[in-house]
């Protein structure tokens, strides 16, 4: 199985790079923050999807990185 990381980007645009394999937990810490709320975005077909959190007035969209080699996934 390949490592897993992620990466946060808050509604200005700055970057959380290297979040690990736990996201809301690195994020809680860098942050200094407690409280954290998910964060959901509705899709075409009427449902919601879980994209990030509200951490301290930060809304941080997280994405998982996932390596390539040659140009595939492995």
């Amino acid at each position: 199985m390949p490592f897993i990381n992620h990466i946060g980007v808050d509604q200005y645009g700055h970057h959380y790079g290297n979040l690990g394999k736990y996201p809301r937990k690195e994020l809680m810490e860098r942050l200094c923050i407690k409280h954290v709320s998910k964060m959901y975005c509705d899709l075409k077909n009427g449902k919601v999807e879980h994209t990030g959190y509200v951490i301290g007035g930060l809304w941080i969209t997280v994405y998982r990185v996932i390596p390539f080699k040659d140009g595939k996934e492995f």
